[in-house]
Protein backbone atom coordinates (compact mmCIF):
# COMPACT_ATOMS: atom_id res chain seq x y z
CA UNK A 1 0.00 0.00 0.00
CA UNK A 2 1.55 3.21 -1.13
CA UNK A 3 1.84 6.24 1.44
CA UNK A 4 -0.07 8.51 2.00
CA UNK A 5 1.03 12.35 0.79
CA UNK A 6 0.25 15.16 3.23
CA UNK A 7 -2.37 17.54 2.35
CA UNK A 8 -0.79 20.83 0.80
CA UNK A 9 -2.92 24.06 0.77
CA UNK A 10 -3.21 25.33 -3.44
CA UNK A 11 -3.44 29.08 -4.31
CA UNK A 12 -7.01 28.55 -4.62
CA UNK A 13 -7.05 26.12 -1.77
CA UNK A 14 -7.55 22.23 -2.50
CA UNK A 15 -9.83 21.29 0.24
CA UNK A 16 -12.94 23.66 -0.23
CA UNK A 17 -11.28 26.75 0.74
CA UNK A 18 -8.36 27.77 2.12
CA UNK A 19 -6.20 25.74 4.71
CA UNK A 20 -4.33 27.49 7.29
CA UNK A 21 -2.52 24.24 8.18
CA UNK A 22 -0.04 21.72 6.46
CA UNK A 23 -0.35 18.64 8.25
CA UNK A 24 3.54 16.97 9.46
CA UNK A 25 4.89 15.18 7.09
CA UNK A 26 4.19 11.41 6.35
CA UNK A 27 0.59 12.29 8.07
CA UNK A 28 -2.68 10.17 6.78
CA UNK A 29 -4.95 12.65 5.57
CA UNK A 30 -8.54 11.35 5.19
CA UNK A 31 -11.21 13.87 3.70
CA UNK A 32 -14.91 13.57 4.07
CA UNK A 33 -17.70 16.48 2.19
CA UNK A 34 -20.68 16.82 4.08
CA UNK A 35 -24.02 15.91 1.88
CA UNK A 36 -26.84 17.89 2.10
CA UNK A 37 -28.98 14.93 3.57
CA UNK A 38 -26.22 14.75 6.56
CA UNK A 39 -25.65 18.49 7.42
CA UNK A 40 -26.26 19.65 11.02
CA UNK A 41 -25.16 15.94 12.15
CA UNK A 42 -23.00 15.78 15.39
CA UNK A 43 -19.58 14.88 14.16
CA UNK A 44 -18.91 11.47 15.74
CA UNK A 45 -22.57 10.46 13.98
CA UNK A 46 -20.96 11.67 10.69
CA UNK A 47 -17.73 9.76 10.71
CA UNK A 48 -19.77 6.76 11.91
CA UNK A 49 -22.05 7.19 8.88
CA UNK A 50 -18.76 7.74 6.70
CA UNK A 51 -16.57 4.73 7.96
CA UNK A 52 -18.80 1.69 8.25
CA UNK A 53 -18.84 -0.85 11.66
CA UNK A 54 -17.60 2.29 13.85
CA UNK A 55 -19.21 2.10 17.31
CA UNK A 56 -20.04 5.73 18.64
CA UNK A 57 -17.37 5.17 21.49
CA UNK A 58 -14.94 4.36 18.45
CA UNK A 59 -15.84 7.18 16.21
CA UNK A 60 -15.38 9.49 19.21
CA UNK A 61 -11.98 8.58 20.07
CA UNK A 62 -11.40 8.78 16.28
CA UNK A 63 -12.90 12.25 16.72
CA UNK A 64 -10.80 13.32 19.59
CA UNK A 65 -7.80 12.37 17.87
CA UNK A 66 -7.57 12.79 14.58
CA UNK A 67 -10.09 15.70 13.48
CA UNK A 68 -9.14 19.07 13.06
CA UNK A 69 -11.11 22.10 11.83
CA UNK A 70 -9.31 23.82 8.15
CA UNK A 71 -6.72 26.01 10.81
CA UNK A 72 -5.42 22.59 12.03
CA UNK A 73 -7.41 23.47 15.76
CA UNK A 74 -9.00 20.24 17.05
CA UNK A 75 -12.57 19.43 16.88
CA UNK A 76 -15.31 17.96 19.19
CA UNK A 77 -17.76 15.04 18.74
CA UNK A 78 -20.70 17.66 19.55
CA UNK A 79 -19.27 19.88 16.83
CA UNK A 80 -22.38 19.81 13.54
CA UNK A 81 -21.25 19.72 10.22
CA UNK A 82 -22.40 21.88 7.36
CA UNK A 83 -23.18 21.38 4.28
CA UNK A 84 -20.59 21.61 1.72
CA UNK A 85 -18.11 21.47 4.27
CA UNK A 86 -14.95 18.66 3.74
CA UNK A 87 -13.81 17.12 7.00
CA UNK A 88 -10.69 16.62 8.18
CA UNK A 89 -8.77 13.53 10.37
CA UNK A 90 -5.13 13.97 10.01
CA UNK A 91 -3.13 10.51 11.59
CA UNK A 92 0.38 10.23 12.51
CA UNK A 93 2.52 8.86 10.25
CA UNK A 94 3.44 4.95 10.29
CA UNK A 95 6.28 3.59 12.43
CA UNK A 96 9.39 2.24 9.42
CA UNK A 97 10.08 -1.51 10.29
CA UNK A 98 13.41 -2.18 11.27
CA UNK A 99 13.20 -6.13 9.84
CA UNK A 100 16.18 -7.00 7.35
CA UNK A 101 15.07 -6.94 4.25
CA UNK A 102 15.90 -10.13 1.69
CA UNK A 103 15.96 -9.63 -2.03
CA UNK A 104 15.72 -12.59 -3.99
CA UNK A 105 17.16 -12.27 -7.60
CA UNK A 106 15.16 -14.18 -10.31
CA UNK A 107 17.62 -12.49 -13.30
CA UNK A 108 20.24 -10.69 -13.67
CA UNK A 109 22.98 -10.11 -17.01
CA UNK A 110 24.64 -6.69 -17.75
CA UNK A 111 21.29 -4.62 -18.62
CA UNK A 112 18.26 -5.94 -16.76
CA UNK A 113 18.01 -6.89 -12.75
CA UNK A 114 14.20 -8.46 -12.15
CA UNK A 115 14.23 -9.09 -8.69
CA UNK A 116 11.05 -11.06 -6.10
CA UNK A 117 9.57 -8.19 -4.59
CA UNK A 118 8.26 -9.06 -0.74
CA UNK A 119 5.16 -8.09 0.05
CA UNK A 120 5.07 -5.18 2.57
CA UNK A 121 8.42 -3.50 1.25
CA UNK A 122 8.07 -0.17 -0.25
CA UNK A 123 9.64 0.76 -3.56
CA UNK A 124 11.15 3.78 -2.87
CA UNK A 125 11.75 6.43 0.00
CA UNK A 126 8.37 8.50 1.05
CA UNK A 127 8.45 10.63 4.47
CA UNK A 128 7.56 7.08 6.53
CA UNK A 129 9.61 4.81 5.02
CA UNK A 130 13.53 6.19 4.62
CA UNK A 131 15.30 2.39 4.66
CA UNK A 132 12.89 0.04 4.48
CA UNK A 133 12.98 0.70 0.66
CA UNK A 134 13.63 -1.70 -2.24
CA UNK A 135 15.68 1.05 -3.39
CA UNK A 136 17.24 1.11 0.14
CA UNK A 137 18.14 -2.68 -0.41
CA UNK A 138 19.64 -2.22 -4.08
CA UNK A 139 21.93 0.22 -2.82
CA UNK A 140 23.23 -1.73 0.01
CA UNK A 141 23.79 -5.01 -2.31
CA UNK A 142 24.84 -2.86 -5.36
CA UNK A 143 26.33 0.17 -4.10
CA UNK A 144 26.26 3.71 -5.34
CA UNK A 145 26.00 2.54 -9.51
CA UNK A 146 22.62 0.24 -7.96
CA UNK A 147 20.10 -0.07 -10.60
CA UNK A 148 17.42 1.70 -10.91
CA UNK A 149 13.61 0.80 -10.34
CA UNK A 150 11.98 1.26 -13.74
CA UNK A 151 7.96 0.31 -12.85
CA UNK A 152 5.58 0.13 -9.44
CA UNK A 153 3.63 -2.29 -7.45
CA UNK A 154 2.14 -1.48 -3.90
CA UNK A 155 3.71 -2.15 -0.75
CA UNK A 156 1.51 -5.22 0.34
CA UNK A 157 1.83 -6.51 -3.57
CA UNK A 158 4.52 -8.95 -3.77
CA UNK A 159 6.50 -10.55 -7.15
CA UNK A 160 8.46 -9.59 -10.44
CA UNK A 161 10.02 -5.62 -10.33
CA UNK A 162 12.32 -5.38 -13.00
CA UNK A 163 15.49 -2.48 -12.93
CA UNK A 164 17.83 -1.34 -15.27
CA UNK A 165 21.60 -1.80 -14.20
CA UNK A 166 22.53 1.62 -16.79
CA UNK A 167 20.81 4.77 -17.39
CA UNK A 168 19.86 3.67 -20.90
CA UNK A 169 18.56 0.17 -19.77
CA UNK A 170 16.56 1.82 -17.31
CA UNK A 171 14.83 4.57 -19.93
CA UNK A 172 14.44 1.88 -21.94
CA UNK A 173 12.55 -0.40 -20.15
CA UNK A 174 10.59 2.46 -18.07
CA UNK A 175 9.66 3.62 -22.42
CA UNK A 176 8.32 -0.21 -22.70
CA UNK A 177 6.22 0.32 -19.65
CA UNK A 178 4.62 3.73 -20.84
CA UNK A 179 3.97 2.17 -24.32
CA UNK A 180 2.15 -1.29 -23.00
CA UNK A 181 4.81 -2.90 -24.65
CA UNK A 182 5.60 -4.79 -21.14
CA UNK A 183 2.99 -7.72 -20.73
CA UNK A 184 2.52 -8.36 -17.14
CA UNK A 185 0.55 -11.39 -15.02
CA UNK A 186 -0.62 -11.37 -11.32
CA UNK A 187 -2.24 -13.99 -9.58
CA UNK A 188 -5.26 -12.79 -6.93
CA UNK A 189 -6.50 -14.90 -4.47
CA UNK A 190 -10.71 -12.86 -4.78
CA UNK A 191 -13.99 -13.05 -2.38
CA UNK A 192 -16.97 -15.37 -3.79
CA UNK A 193 -16.69 -17.52 -6.62
CA UNK A 194 -16.89 -16.16 -10.28
CA UNK A 195 -19.34 -18.02 -12.53
CA UNK A 196 -17.45 -16.86 -15.79
CA UNK A 197 -13.98 -18.67 -16.37
CA UNK A 198 -12.58 -15.49 -18.11
CA UNK A 199 -13.84 -11.66 -18.82
CA UNK A 200 -12.48 -7.80 -19.07
CA UNK A 201 -13.20 -5.32 -16.92
CA UNK A 202 -12.88 -2.32 -19.14
CA UNK A 203 -13.72 0.67 -16.75
CA UNK A 204 -12.46 4.22 -16.68
CA UNK A 205 -10.71 4.93 -12.92
CA UNK A 206 -10.38 8.19 -11.26
CA UNK A 207 -9.18 9.81 -7.84
CA UNK A 208 -12.12 9.32 -5.02
CA UNK A 209 -13.76 12.51 -4.45
CA UNK A 210 -13.49 11.74 -0.61
CA UNK A 211 -11.24 9.34 1.33
CA UNK A 212 -7.38 8.34 1.68
CA UNK A 213 -6.34 10.23 -0.92
CA UNK A 214 -4.65 7.33 -2.72
CA UNK A 215 -7.87 6.24 -3.07
CA UNK A 216 -9.15 5.56 -6.40
CA UNK A 217 -13.06 4.67 -7.64
CA UNK A 218 -14.30 3.78 -10.98
CA UNK A 219 -15.51 6.55 -13.06
CA UNK A 220 -17.07 6.15 -16.00
CA UNK A 221 -19.05 9.46 -16.40
CA UNK A 222 -16.71 11.72 -14.88
CA UNK A 223 -13.30 12.01 -16.99
CA UNK A 224 -11.62 8.76 -15.39
CA UNK A 225 -8.55 7.58 -17.30
CA UNK A 226 -9.30 4.23 -19.50
CA UNK A 227 -8.29 1.12 -17.66
CA UNK A 228 -8.75 -2.27 -18.47
CA UNK A 229 -8.55 -5.52 -17.06
CA UNK A 230 -8.70 -9.00 -18.30
CA UNK A 231 -9.16 -11.72 -16.11
CA UNK A 232 -9.30 -15.96 -16.29
CA UNK A 233 -10.47 -18.24 -13.52
CA UNK A 234 -7.45 -21.02 -12.65
CA UNK A 235 -9.77 -22.63 -9.58
CA UNK A 236 -12.56 -22.07 -7.14
CA UNK A 237 -13.16 -22.94 -3.99
CA UNK A 238 -15.92 -22.58 -1.87
CA UNK A 239 -16.44 -18.90 -1.19
CA UNK A 240 -12.88 -17.69 -3.14
CA UNK A 241 -11.54 -18.06 -6.47
CA UNK A 242 -8.09 -17.76 -7.81
CA UNK A 243 -7.34 -15.47 -10.36
CA UNK A 244 -4.70 -14.57 -13.29
CA UNK A 245 -5.04 -10.76 -14.65
CA UNK A 246 -3.92 -9.00 -17.43
CA UNK A 247 -4.29 -5.69 -17.18
CA UNK A 248 -3.96 -3.72 -19.94
CA UNK A 249 -3.33 -0.05 -18.39
CA UNK A 250 -0.92 0.77 -15.60
CA UNK A 251 -3.65 3.15 -13.66
CA UNK A 252 -3.16 3.17 -9.57
CA UNK A 253 -4.54 0.44 -7.82
CA UNK A 254 -6.34 -0.37 -10.83
CA UNK A 255 -6.54 -4.39 -10.40
CA UNK A 256 -7.57 -4.01 -6.96
CA UNK A 257 -10.50 -1.18 -7.63
CA UNK A 258 -11.15 -3.50 -11.12
CA UNK A 259 -12.03 -6.56 -9.05
CA UNK A 260 -14.04 -4.31 -5.96
CA UNK A 261 -16.01 -2.85 -8.74
CA UNK A 262 -17.19 -6.67 -10.06
CA UNK A 263 -17.99 -7.49 -6.44
CA UNK A 264 -14.90 -9.73 -6.05
CA UNK A 265 -12.28 -7.56 -4.07
CA UNK A 266 -9.13 -9.30 -2.89
CA UNK A 267 -8.75 -11.11 -0.51
CA UNK A 268 -7.01 -8.92 2.69
CA UNK A 269 -7.53 -5.53 0.62
CA UNK A 270 -7.48 -2.96 3.64
CA UNK A 271 -8.93 -0.19 1.33
CA UNK A 272 -10.89 -1.68 -1.28
CA UNK A 273 -12.71 -4.71 0.72
CA UNK A 274 -16.55 -4.94 1.67
CA UNK A 275 -15.36 -2.37 5.39
CA UNK A 276 -14.12 0.61 3.25
CA UNK A 277 -11.26 1.97 4.30
CA UNK A 278 -11.88 1.02 8.09
CA UNK A 279 -9.54 -2.16 8.69
CA UNK A 280 -6.86 0.36 7.06
CA UNK A 281 -7.40 2.89 9.95
CA UNK A 282 -7.82 0.08 13.03
CA UNK A 283 -4.46 -1.40 11.38
CA UNK A 284 -2.44 2.08 11.52
CA UNK A 285 -3.58 2.20 15.37
CA UNK A 286 -3.59 -1.52 16.18
CA UNK A 287 -1.60 -3.76 13.60
CA UNK A 288 -3.05 -6.84 12.48
CA UNK A 289 -4.99 -8.17 15.34
CA UNK A 290 -6.66 -11.54 15.38
CA UNK A 291 -9.84 -9.88 14.89
CA UNK A 292 -8.80 -7.81 12.24
CA UNK A 293 -6.92 -11.02 10.31
CA UNK A 294 -10.64 -12.76 10.54
CA UNK A 295 -12.34 -9.97 9.18
CA UNK A 296 -9.52 -9.20 5.97
CA UNK A 297 -9.22 -12.90 5.66
CA UNK A 298 -5.54 -12.42 5.25
CA UNK A 299 -2.68 -10.28 6.71
CA UNK A 300 -2.41 -8.06 3.16
CA UNK A 301 -4.29 -7.93 0.14
CA UNK A 302 -3.71 -11.32 -1.64
CA UNK A 303 -2.21 -9.71 -4.96
CA UNK A 304 1.55 -10.90 -6.67
CA UNK A 305 2.76 -9.79 -9.72
CA UNK A 306 3.83 -13.68 -11.27
CA UNK A 307 5.33 -13.27 -14.44
CA UNK A 308 6.83 -10.28 -17.19
CA UNK A 309 7.28 -10.46 -20.50
CA UNK A 310 9.37 -7.90 -22.42
CA UNK A 311 11.62 -7.33 -25.30
CA UNK A 312 15.36 -6.90 -23.80
CA UNK A 313 16.89 -3.85 -24.12
CA UNK A 314 20.19 -5.20 -25.44
CA UNK A 315 19.26 -7.23 -28.12
CA UNK A 316 14.89 -6.81 -28.65
CA UNK A 317 14.86 -11.07 -27.79
CA UNK A 318 11.77 -11.68 -25.88
CA UNK A 319 12.05 -12.06 -22.45
CA UNK A 320 9.55 -13.47 -19.31
CA UNK A 321 10.76 -12.91 -15.94
CA UNK A 322 8.15 -15.30 -13.51
CA UNK A 323 7.68 -15.10 -9.70
CA UNK A 324 5.83 -18.43 -8.55
CA UNK A 325 2.98 -17.55 -5.75
CA UNK A 326 4.83 -16.92 -2.22
CA UNK A 327 4.40 -19.23 0.74
CA UNK A 328 1.94 -17.30 2.04
CA UNK A 329 -0.43 -16.99 -0.47
CA UNK A 330 -0.16 -20.68 -0.89
CA UNK A 331 -0.94 -21.03 2.61
CA UNK A 332 -4.13 -18.91 2.36
CA UNK A 333 -5.29 -21.07 -1.00
CA UNK A 334 -4.69 -24.08 0.95
CA UNK A 335 -6.85 -23.06 3.64
CA UNK A 336 -9.89 -21.17 1.68
CA UNK A 337 -9.97 -24.09 -0.82
CA UNK A 338 -9.97 -27.11 1.77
Amino acid sequence: MHAVHPLRPSREGSLNGPIGFVPPEGSIVLTFLVPPELAGQRLDHFIRNRIPRLSRTRAQEIVAACAVRRDGTKRRSSDRVQRGEMVLLVRPRLEEPTDPIEIVVLHEDALVLAVDKPAGLPMHPTATYHRYTLTFALRERYGAGAPHIAHRLDRETSGVVLCGKTVDAERSLKRAFEARQVKKTYLAIVRGRLDAHEGVVDVPLGRAIEGLHVLMRVDPEAGGLPARTRYRVIERAQHTSLLSLEPETGRQHQLRVHLASIGHPIVGDKLYGPDGVEPFLEHIETGMTDALRMRLGHDRHALHAHEVRFAHPATGAPTTITSALPADLRGLWAEVSR
